[in-house]
């Protein structure tokens, strides 16, 4: 169905979708120019589908149940399409049990929490590889640079309403950016380089989104500069994968054993812990998120650093 301002697509999923949390799930920072919730009574994400640029417009859902979404752009069928698996429609808690008393109620207070996927890898990989081993505020300023820069505008009303909305460059673009120009965004050379060589095998890293977490594991982590942190963030935002866990984040670990066991984990001990919820161990740290069950931090903060090694198997 087209209106005059562009495809529109009315879901009615049958269950209470938190539309803005869900979308939320894939933003980077505050400032992320791919993403704008909360304006003008839509939520906007700029995005490049297999059929071309994108933007995407989605209201919360109203009293009937509905969602309604409306698109602009070449990537417009696609995008609306795939509305119901980016606020998780196959998102599957089938077999998962809480087993711990802070889960149970975490759980019973976010019963519509779901997992959405893009079916976008190098949308989540470009992103992810920049986050590799730095502060939060240098990777979300680092991918500002990189869109804002060398992304292109969100097709549709975006520029006429002021959003300044945009779209990730493109593989070929970020073949062409030069070593010293990564410099200018704060991206160091470790971490440029596993941009690049994503880039270049780009067709085959988004044939990933078809594959189970495991094979688009393996299929991410075969390139260099991809270790096990970055191909989970992968698989949870791509592929919407419950099982995958972001080992090697700088707070992951300890937030979940200090929420559920009084003490502070390593990746080790979080491996070892989340066994019995192996297929659905990333909802374990999601539950635990979601309920705010972050530990005090009074300690120093992690500080600001610009060359970092990237091809360890935490990257």
């Amino acid at each position: 169905m087209t209106s005059p301002d562009g495809a529109t697509r009315v879901w009615h999923p049958g269950r209470p979708v938190p539309v803005a949390a869900l979308l939320g799930q894939h933003r980077r920072g505050g400032g992320d120019p791919t993403l704008r919730l909360a304006v003008e009574g839509r939520h906007w994400r700029g995005s490049r589908t297999p059929e071309g640029l994108v933007t995407l417009a989605v209201r919360d859902q109203d009293a009937g149940g509905a969602v309604a979404a409306e698109a602009w752009g070449p990537g417009a069928a696609w995008a609306l399409d795939q509305l119901p698996a980016l606020l998780g429609e196959h998102d599957d808690w089938t077999g998962f049990e809480p087993r711990h008393p802070v889960l149970v109620e975490a759980r019973r207070r976010h019963p519509h929490l779901r997992l959405g996927r893009t079916g976008l890898v190098l949308e989540s990989l470009v992103p992810s590889i920049i986050e590799q081993k730095v502060t939060g505020q240098e990777a979300f300023a680092g991918f500002r640079a990189l869109v804002r820069r060398h992304g292109v505008p969100a097709p549709g009303p975006g520029a006429a309403r002021g959003l300044g909305l945009m779209v990730q460059p493109d593989a070929e673009t970020l073949r062409a950016i030069p070593s010293w120009e990564w410099l200018r965004l704060h991206i160091d050379p470790a971490r440029s380089r596993a941009v690049v060589t994503a880039a270049r095998h780009a067709a085959a890293l988004e044939r990933a989104a078809t594959l189970s977490g495991e094979e688009a594991e393996r299929r991410l982590r075969g390139l260099p500069g991809i270790g096990v942190w970055t191909a989970a963030e992968v698989r949870q935002r791509a592929l919407g994968d419950p099982d995958a866990v972001s080992y090697g984040d700088y707070h992951v670990a300890k937030d979940v054993g200090w929420a559920l066991e009084g003490r502070l984990f390593d990746d080790a001990e979080l491996a070892r812990y989340l066994v019995p919820w192996t297929g659905h161990r990333g909802r374990v740290p999601l539950l635990v998120m979601a309920a705010g069950l972050r530990r005090p931090r009074h300690g120093p903060r992690m500080s600001p650093r610009e060359h970092l090694p990237t091809r360890d198997q935490m990257a």
